[in-house]
């Protein structure tokens, strides 16, 4: 087809969960379900295994038929429903074969999932908490008439709907480049370099997976302005690929499953066309990524004495006089 695939950067949202929480009127205590709130249910392992199964099947070509840890990278937000995620996934993608099998009973082999605690988590968990710049956009978003035009036809509709408005009012809707270059595009950056590090000869990766929610998806596509405006269901899957061309260039694919049922969707970047060439997608998303992310928060905040909050706003405020670093 006069291209190969290089390199494969997967975003998904973790599979079925209980609820995460109830409603002070709810019906249900948490003790109904064996793991509490906010859990990976049964449905949700089986939806994972067959995403990884997928996975294996659409990369057959491409990936190795056993597992082999120079050629994949899987990293989750640190939550108990993200990391079963991307454990069950990986059963469905590398089940062990020949001398990997260590136990004839049980097809399955441990391969490691990397997390950073959520406090910490600017790449994969949104919105980014400790950003007061992004606090003040959010205010300012729900003040908007952007949002209270929006806002009007939803309020007699149901839940699934107003959470899909809710997950755009906080990402979109107003001022959506500011908010992408202190959320989404950190994602956006951190797929980017990753992509381009693949185009080096040296490089043995094939494979990156990030596990993490539907926050994550929803902030991802507003960033790139490819958002369906829908929630993104349990399991959903956001692909980037890698192709080289015959003439030696690079591209990159995108595409979005959010059904088991049918093919993914394919997505173009607007602006380019698909595939898009790899230094015309480095361009176009240039306007999201941000160089020093904690500069941009406006992080000049010390919430303990009173004296030292005076004497950091002075400070912020001759940083922007004189531009002091």
């Amino acid at each position: 087809s006069g291209k190969r695939n290089s390199e494969m950067t997967g975003v998904f949202r973790h599979g079925d969960r209980t609820p995460v929480e109830n409603f002070p009127t709810g019906l249900h205590k948490e003790s109904e379900w064996p793991q509490g709130f906010g859990q990976l249910t049964k449905i949700g392992m089986q939806q994972q295994y067959e995403l990884g199964q997928y996975t294996r099947k659409r990369y057959s070509n491409f990936l190795n038929a056993t597992y082999n840890r120079h050629e994949i990278f899987i990293q989750s937000t640190d939550y108990d429903r993200t990391i079963m995620s991307t454990q069950v996934y990986l059963a469905g993608l590398f089940p062990p074969v020949g001398n990997q099998i260590w136990n004839p009973q049980i097809l399955w082999q441990p391969i490691p999932v990397h997390t950073v605690p959520v406090s910490e988590d600017h790449m994969l968990h949104f919105p980014s908490p400790n950003c007061p710049r992004f606090d003040e956009l959010q205010n300012e978003t729900q003040a908007s008439w952007q949002f209270q035009n929006k806002l009007q036809p939803y309020m007699k509709n149901n839940m699934k709907e107003l959470a899909a408005l809710s997950l755009q009012s906080i990402f979109g809707i107003y001022k959506t480049k500011d908010k992408a270059r202190l959320q989404g595009g950190v994602l956006v950056n951190a797929i980017l370099k990753s992509i381009k590090k693949a185009t080096q000869p040296s490089n043995k990766r094939k494979i990156q997976i990030f596990s993490a929610h539907d926050t994550t998806i929803g902030a991802l596509q507003m960033a790139l302005n490819i958002f369906n405006g829908k929630l993104p269901p349990y399991s959903a899957c956001q692909f980037f690929e890698l192709y080289q061309e015959n003439s030696g260039h690079y591209s990159i694919e995108m595409s979005y499953r959010n059904d088991s049922l049918t093919d993914p969707y394919p997505l173009r970047l607007p602006g380019c066309t698909s595939p898009c060439p790899l230094e015309k997608f480095a361009k176009l998303v240039s306007s999201v990524i941000v160089e020093d992310w904690s500069k941009e928060c406006g992080k000049c905040q010390v919430r303990d004495s009173l004296g030292l909050l005076l004497l950091l706003l002075f400070l912020c405020s001759l940083s922007k006089s004189y531009s002091l670093p």
